[in-house]
């Protein structure tokens, strides 16, 4: 629908969401009930310069998925500075939403490196799976797990309070916290990800969950001393916290530059 930028041009912005119920309205032959009953995942298959995806329809309002579905790149600079300083080694890459970022950096690591993705989500992890397999990736090992500090049982907060689905915003929550939730598996990095390998990227987009993440990912962290890119404001209590001064900055690391919401840490030896 709609999908040249030819065609976008002409359409208001604000114009584009109800044009899009229409559409779909208009193409599904059943009703709106019978359609949301349905077991099937549903989602819009898209495509940009680097592959193919799976965008949930849930959260296509999201701005990842906007982009996606308008054959745009989601946080380009992100991906390009990704792409440029992989190195020969493994990305660990957390936050995978419906693989957005999946195409451009498995068909651009190093021979024999491997994609580590993870989504806790499980709506964006079987969309993300299909980006997978749209794309034929076999170098991603994707999880429906998020990271954490140990290997345990906790929930992700799925939908707002009021009901809205919240795409790559899902994020790791106690069982208390408001908004629809799901239990989720959390991995450590140090556990999946055996001493054999060279990571030379950690990227982390767990909305808040860094620390835990990172604190997982210690011994790999000491041992390979990977890029590490965090979103995260610069006021975040992860930068200015004891545990990020002490064990990622005492190894040597200084922020080197932000781009889009990320920041990124590199070693002295990247220096």
């Amino acid at each position: 629908m709609l999908r040249t930028k030819q065609l976008q041009k002409f359409i208001p912005k604000k114009w584009r969401p109800l044009i899009k119920k229409i559409y779909v309205k208009w193409h599904n032959p059943l009703s709106q009930k019978e359609y949301n009953e349905l077991p099937a995942l549903k989602c819009t298959i898209a495509y940009n310069k680097y592959g193919g995806y799976c965008v949930p329809e849930s959260s296509q309002h999201r701005p990842a998925a906007q982009k996606i579905l308008f054959r745009d790149v989601y946080e380009p600079k992100t991906i390009e500075y990704l792409i440029a300083n992989c190195g020969n080694g493994d990305i660990v890459h957390a936050g995978t939403y419906f693989g957005d970022f999946l195409p451009a950096l498995a068909k651009n690591a190093a021979q024999g490196a491997t994609i580590w993705a993870f989504e806790p989500n499980i709506e964006n992890y079987e969309c993300a799976n299909v980006t997978v397999l749209i794309n034929r990736l076999h170098n991603v090992v994707l999880h429906n797990a998020g990271l954490g500090c140990e290997d345990k049982n906790s929930y992700v907060v799925t939908s707002s309070p009021s009901g809205k689905a919240l795409g790559g915003l899902s994020k790791i929550v106690d069982n208390d916290s408001p908004g629809q939730k799901q239990t989720v598996q959390l991995m450590t990095i140090d556990n999946i990800i055996s001493t054999e390998r060279n990571v030379s990227v950690i990227q982390l987009d767990v909305e808040g969950y860094e620390e835990y993440a990172l604190k997982g990912g210690i011994a790999t962290i000491r041992r390979c001393l990977p890029i590490i890119i965090v979103e995260t404001s610069p006021t975040s209590e992860l930068i200015t916290g004891e545990w990020f001064r002490t064990n990622i900055l005492g190894l040597g690391y200084k922020q080197q530059q932000k781009i889009h919401g990320n920041i990124v840490f590199i070693p002295a030896t990247k220096r």
